[in-house]
Formats: structure tokens, C-alpha cells, sequence
């Protein structure tokens, strides 16, 4: 952050923990404004997560359908989870392609980083491109329960513009693959 921007920023006085269930953990910061007058702020401290953008050689990108209870509908997703503790954010984008839908990548490209609900969490994805695929054996964690397939990049567009995909990351990502496949953006491959 830049020295012009802090007149923005507010500061900290007081944390309380207002939950810590098996993945969530909410906290209330009681802060001062930028003007000085007190507030609080509630949010969801969350590890990060990845998410991946799995190019098949034909052209195609692999996608998840799974249902998702806080919405209470099944939706088409790329692959993505939450990063374990001290896990490297390429091997979790490894290890969750290969879980999720049982590839593994040749090569790998870092795109970026999202925050996809900043108002009221801490949670960052990080985009990773996957090339190279080779079919193999998925291994879901207990409880996980989706299904793999592959659409054209064509088709996930209109599905993002009929509102078929809501999804944040994977809205996020098709931005990403839309401006790689028109070569607007770049990506730095790696083995």
C-alpha cells in the first residue's frame, strides 16, 4: 500500500473469537476508523484455496458439477480446494486436479490472485492453468461427491453469460482463459 492511501486504512484495536468449528473460524475486530470513531468488523479467517483451469489437448477445459448446500444447487465449477496447512499452492493445485478428477498435468502456469468475498473473509484463490493432461484415477476425500467433464470454452462462456455458471472463481477464470486464448494475456509455463 502506497503512503497516499492511508487515510483509508483502519486499525486494529481488539480481536474476539466468535467461532472455531472444523473448517470455520470467525473472528469480530473491533477497529478505528479512519476519522478515529470506533466500529467492528466480523469475517471468516480462511486459509486460501486454489483453483485450477485444466486444458485438454483438444481444446477443451475440464469442469466439475457439485452440489454446493449453502446454495442448495448443483454447480459447474473448474477444480479447486483449500490449501492444507504449510501446503505450496502448486502442489495443492496438483494434488486437487489429480483428487477431483484424476489428471495430472505436464505443465503448470501460475495466472493470479483472486479475493473472491473481501467484505467478509480472508480467503484468497490463487489461479493456476494446467496443459498436458493425462487421464488417471480419482481419489475424492470422504464425503466429496462430483461429477468430471469437459466442455469448449465456447460453451462455458454462454453458460456464464445464461447464468448457468455462478460460480466466483470459475466466472474469474473464464476472464482468465478468455484473454489467454485471444492471446491478450500470457502465461509462464513450467514442467
Amino acid at each position: 500500500m502506497t503512503e497516499r492511501h492511508l487515510h483509508l486504512v483502519e486499525t486494529t484495536v481488539s480481536q474476539e473469537e466468535l467461532l472455531r468449528g472444523r473448517f470455520l473460524h470467525v473472528v469480530r475486530d473491533h477497529v478505528a476508523l479512519p476519522d478515529g470513531q470506533p466500529a467492528t468488523r466480523e469475517y471468516v479467517v480462511h486459509p486460501g484455496a486454489v483453483v485450477v483451469v485444466p486444458l485438454l489437448d483438444d481444446g477443451r477445459v475440464v469442469l466439475e458439477r457439485q452440489h454446493r448446500h449453502p446454495v442448495g444447487q448443483v454447480m459447474i465449477e473448474f477444480p479447486a480446494g483449500k490449501i492444507d496447512p504449510g501446503e505450496d499452492r502448486r502442489a495443492c493445485a496438483e494434488r486437487e486436479l489429480r483428487e477431483e478428477t484424476g489428471y495430472t498435468a505436464r505443465e503448470w502456469a501460475h495466472a493470479g490472485l483472486m479475493h473472491p468475498v473481501i467484505a467478509y473473509s480472508t480467503e484468497f484463490i490463487d489461479i493456476w492453468f494446467a496443459r498436458g493432461l493425462v487421464a488417471g484415477e480419482r481419489s475424492l476425500d470422504a464425503g466429496e461427491f462430483l461429477d468430471v467433464f469437459a466442455a469448449t470454452p465456447t460453451e462455458l462462456l454462454q453458460w456464464c453469460r445464461d447464468g448457468r455458471v455462478t460460480d466466483a472463481k470459475t466466472l474469474s477464470c473464464m476472464l482468465w482463459l478468455q484473454n489467454v486464448l485471444s492471446g491478450s494475456w500470457s502465461l509462464n509455463w513450467r514442467p
